[in-house]
């Protein structure tokens, strides 16, 4: 199949909040922009079932309400969006970058890079056979429905675990939380521990991880090992989500653009990377705060250093 070209001043790879900020912006100023997202507008962020610390929202929002303002916006500022994967691409023809997805090749000046994470797995035995609708799920909203009067499994110790748990709790009959550690080491915020241990339908499950997923065709239970004697004990369930973290997206551009030894990009405060022209924000950079608020300033940053880029280039100023 022969691919089609098409050219634009700026790509943004990923649509979650640093790329739909990014997209606002470019829009804005008049720069022809492509926003190429693989699964859904809005990333990660989307299957928030509360955000009650983005400023502007007092009584809170859900991330896919806040994900669709930002697609919006965009939207009507003149950035256009297409929902496919970024196959590869190629940085080594300066103000001529390539993103080659399945039926087009697209090119641009300058392109941002924010395809943020993918879901960190438990390296446990057959959780590949689970995966893609089989038992293990990664979205509370997107499978709260599914869990009705079912007995569910949260692996994880963290904000978005115990948020998660809590929210799946208007559906579920009983929820247990997997930690690895001991009460002592729950990484989650003292206010969201102490509502989800306040929760009747919640339990928490200290010092166990998750060794084997079971079942025939679909998940009906898991093995847990105890991470201090190492014995072991079978959890029957009708569902398990894994909120262990996220790693970065990057595999595609690793080769191309200098990223840390876990996988995300470096970038300088005006998030440009080690190829001039290409930038990367929100939660696939190197930094210490992964947040929806930091992705936003992120990905305005981005945007106004790559529209500046771009000028430089076409006015045949001095390179930024």
């Amino acid at each position: 199949m022969k691919k089609k070209h098409a050219y634009y001043d700026i790509i943004i790879i990923g649509g979650g909040p640093a790329g739909l900020t990014a997209a606002i912006y470019t829009g804005r100023a008049k720069l022809k922009t492509l926003v190429l997202e693989k699964s859904f507008i809005g990333g990660s962020a989307s299957s928030s079932s509360e955000i009650i610390n983005y400023p502007g929202f007092p009584s809170g929002i859900t991330g896919l309400a806040l994900t669709k303002l930002f697609h919006e916006q965009a939207t009507l500022l003149g950035a256009e969006f297409k929902l496919t994967a970024a196959k590869k691409v190629n940085f080594s023809t300066q103000n001529d970058y390539t993103v080659d997805t399945f039926r087009t090749i697209y090119h641009a000046k300058s392109i941002i890079i924010t395809a943020g994470g993918i879901p960190r797995l438990t390296n446990a035995k057959n959780e590949e056979k689970f995966l893609f609708d089989k038992g293990i799920s990664f979205c509370a909203t997107c499978d709260a429905a599914a869990c009705e009067n079912k007995t569910i499994l949260v692996v994880g110790s963290g904000n978005a675990a115990l948020e998660e748990a809590i929210f799946l709790s208007k559906f579920a009959k009983k929820i247990f939380i997997a930690v690895r550690k001991d009460e002592s080491q729950l990484k989650a915020g003292k206010a969201i521990q102490s509502e989800a241990k306040n929760n009747p339908k919640l339990s928490f499950i200290w010092n166990k991880s998750v060794s084997s997923f079971n079942g025939d065709t679909y998940l009906d239970s898991v093995s847990l090992k105890d991470t201090l004697t190492g014995s072991e004990e079978t959890l029957p369930i009708d569902r398990c989500f894994l909120f262990i973290g996220y790693t970065p997206d990057s595999e595609i551009f690793a080769h191309q653009i200098n990223c840390s030894s876990a996988g995300y990009i470096k970038t300088n405060e005006q998030m440009q990377t080690s190829r001039p022209g290409i930038f990367a924000a929100g939660d696939i950079r190197e930094k210490t705060v992964r947040q929806i608020a930091t992705a936003i300033g992120d990905g305005a940053t981005a945007a106004i250093t790559a529209g500046k880029y771009i000028d430089s280039i076409t006015n045949n100023l001095p390179d930024i």
